[in-house]
């Protein structure tokens, strides 16, 4: 019996660790942006949905995101750290004439937004690189 019992509290405990892991991630939004006079990008992914607007007055095409796509993203999203985010320097500064579209990386959680300042489109922040890779590779699909 105290065998029984502890099987099931063991796994009670592992789904719950689970599920809380899972509405965490769920509870997150990131949204990369990128824009000029004549160019408009904006890339949202929410509760593994990803939804891309090409271009200003277009619908934006929502899809699912698969899960290893999923898992990428997750894994890229852990290693930031949300509170140094405003605080990224940019790489280049192309944006500052016209050489490149002004891009920004917003992340809300729990009700806190984290924004980046402006860098250029192609050239994020060391930091954010890798996530910035994998949201800008749902506008070539």
């Amino acid at each position: 019996m105290k065998i029984l019992s502890f099987l099931l509290l063991t796994i009670f405990i592992g789904n719950s660790c689970v599920s809380q892991k899972n509405t965490d991630m769920n509870a997150i939004q990131i949204e990369y942006s990128a824009m000029s006079r004549g160019y408009y990008q904006k890339i949202v992914v929410k509760d593994q949905m990803v939804s891309v607007t090409k271009s200003r007055g277009e619908e934006s095409v929502t899809n699912k995101i698969d899960g290893a796509q999923w898992a990428r993203i997750v894994s890229e999203f852990k290693k930031i750290n949300l509170e140094t985010i405003p605080k990224l320097k940019a790489p280049t500064e192309k944006r500052f004439h016209d050489g490149a579209a002004i891009a920004n990386l917003k992340i809300t959680q729990n009700g806190k937004t984290y924004e980046t300042k402006g860098f250029d489109n192609g050239f994020p922040p060391t930091e954010i690189e890798k996530l910035v890779t994998l949201l800008v590779a749902f506008t070539q699909e």
